[in-house]
């Protein structure tokens, strides 16, 4: 079945970096599109990052352009997000989504406090 897991959340305070991971198994990774999505508390989900099955095009959140990195490794399976210059607005659950299901993560957990 089509699993996520995402993995390398926590906690950091403003102006650090952290870099998610998400990896897929259950489809076939390499055909599909893969996207980050945050959910912060009495929020609605929005959309981080997306990148295409063949690594470009990219697309990035307005709030996130400049300081956030998605990248994909196909021959792991994996889809990455480096967080940078990290601001308490970024404080939320992010979501790993894909596949073919339109599957989702478990979620991770990241704040930013100081």
């Amino acid at each position: 079945q089509v699993q996520l897991v995402e993995s390398g959340g926590g906690v950091v305070q403003p102006g650090g970096s952290l870099r998610l991971s998400c990896r897929a198994s259950g489809f076939t990774f390499t055909n599909n599109v893969m996207s980050w999505f945050r959910q912060a508390p009495g929020k609605e989900r929005e959309l981080v990052a997306s990148v295409s099955h063949l690594k470009v095009p990219t697309t990035y959140g307005d709030s996130v352009k400049g300081r956030f990195t998605i990248s994909r490794d196909n021959s792991k399976n994996t889809v990455y997000l480096q967080m940078n210059r990290l601001k308490p607005e970024d404080t939320a659950v992010y979501y790993c989504n894909g596949g073919p299901l339109n599957s989702w993560g478990q979620g991770i957990q990241v704040t930013v406090f100081s």
